[in-house]
């Protein structure tokens, strides 16, 4: 009885003292998805995933994390943007040169809209109720009434049109051309082109700074950052970073900006008032997609190269925390209800689902990916009078998907959110 107390107290204070972000669980897609966008409906609670190799779009349920449907889309699904106003998601499709539109609530194609060739990069204008998508093959970029989806207009960009931003505070929207030294502007209210913005050779992402009215990109031959200022579309600075800056984003709390060197393997955190270098951090390898969480003030760090992710703490730019994830971990998205942030694996055929709480249990995978029937074989269980669906955890308190053989811990009695077990037991699983 005395070595059940103990074990019982050691589990609790492992639950209260676990790192603030944790793997809670995997979702498993098919080996033919190869999922890459992220996009979440609010509305719904709901997350949608862009799979490039399946031609699809999976749709998810926030508070499950359960697979609801899986939409049929273009070729090449990459991109994903929320039309807030009418409740719609929109997936471009690089392969078919197409724009699917999905309803939020039923989660049906409400439409098939034609744009360029490469339909890529995507964006949406709430103050115009416009969604923008950039066609990398057919340089430009094709503008869509979000009411009724119809091609409002065909505008003129560089070579290579890929990422986008939008401007709120000055209506408009920034596209960057990744096979010149430019980035062209669009009036949000116009669909005109105000400006061609010399850069860097081969711009690649972009960012807007609400604090500053700044908008940033990341020249990826150069080696440094452009920084537009939003009114005038003059160049403020030009920012030294790492090798091939691919990601850039914004802290909209501590006025920060971030960007990802690729081939470097470290992020570069720029100070958004005067545009200096306030710290480099060392992450994975490639890294190459940067989200950030203002829920969480966090900055989460895709390595492409490998299997992981990199969390900074967007209040001190310390790396909290590297986590395990699927290969080629890709795009982001939070869901704000349940505090998850979900990462694409891309070459990993998964979706990881990350918590950010002060309680809770980590789960790690374990060994190969076992079929859904089945389940561990539990032994030497004694005392257990209802177990939790053969849920184990290992000696650090983390949750074990697919266990191999070794020493775990099962808890046992009834349990609920924020409560802790009424019982843990120690078992050996074969």
């Amino acid at each position: 009885m005395k070595s059940k107390l103990v074990l019982y107290a050691v589990f609790c204070v492992m639950c209260s003292v676990a790192s603030a972000q944790w793997l809670e669980t995997t979702i498993y897609l098919p080996d033919t998805s190869g999922p890459y966008g992220l996009c979440y409906n609010p509305q719904h609670n709901k997350v949608y995933c862009a799979n490039w190799d399946g031609g699809n779009v999976t749709v998810i349920d926030g508070a499950t994390n359960g697979v609801i449907t899986t939409v049929a889309v273009g070729s090449a699904p990459t991109g994903l943007s929320r039309n807030s106003r009418n409740d719609k998601i929109y997936c471009t499709n690089a392969g078919s040169g197409t724009v699917t539109v999905i309803d939020g609530t039923t989660d049906t194609v409400l439409a098939t809209v034609a744009a360029g060739d490469g339909a890529c990069g995507i964006c949406y204008n709430p103050q115009n109720n416009k969604v923008y998508c950039a066609n990398a093959y057919s340089n430009n970029i094709t503008v869509i009434d979000g009411a009724t989806d119809s091609v409002l207009a065909e505008v003129a960009a560089g070579e290579a049109p890929d990422n986008l931003c939008y401007n709120p505070q000055n209506n408009k929207v920034y596209c960057a051309n990744t096979d010149t030294t430019s980035i062209t502007v669009i009036d949000g209210a116009t669909d005109s082109v105000l400006a061609t913005v010399t850069t860097g050779h081969s711009p690649n992402d972009l960012c807007y700074s609400t604090e500053n009215d700044k908008v940033y990109c990341s020249n990826l031959f150069d080696d440094n950052v452009t920084v537009m200022d939003g009114a005038t579309d003059s160049i403020i600075a030009t920012v030294a970073v790492g090798d091939w800056p691919y990601a850039i984003c914004y802290n909209t709390q501590n006025n920060k900006v971030y960007c990802a060197n690729y081939r470097s393997d470290n992020v570069t955190v720029i100070d958004g008032a005067v545009d200096t270098v306030l710290r480099v951090l060392p992450v994975g390898i490639n890294p190459w997609i940067l989200f950030y969480s203002e829920q969480n003030n966090k900055v989460y760090c895709s390595n492409s190269g490998g299997a992981s992710l990199t969390v900074i703490d967007g209040e001190t730019d310390q790396v909290s925390r590297t986590i395990g994830v699927g290969a080629s971990p890709s795009h982001f998205c939070h869901n704000p209800v349940q505090n998850r942030v979900y990462v694409a694996n891309w070459r990993g055929s998964s979706i990881s689902v990350l918590r950010d709480s002060a309680a809770g249990i980590e789960e790690i995978a374990i060994g190969k990916r076992r079929k859904a029937t089945g389940g561990p074989t539990i032994l030497s269980v004694s005392n257990v009078q209802s177990l939790e669906s053969k849920v184990v955890y290992d000696a650090l308190g983390r949750r074990a998907v697919n266990p191999r053989g070794g020493v775990y811990f099962v808890r046992s009695g009834p349990s609920a959110a924020g409560r802790q077990p009424s019982a843990v037991t120690k078992v050996i699983i074969r």
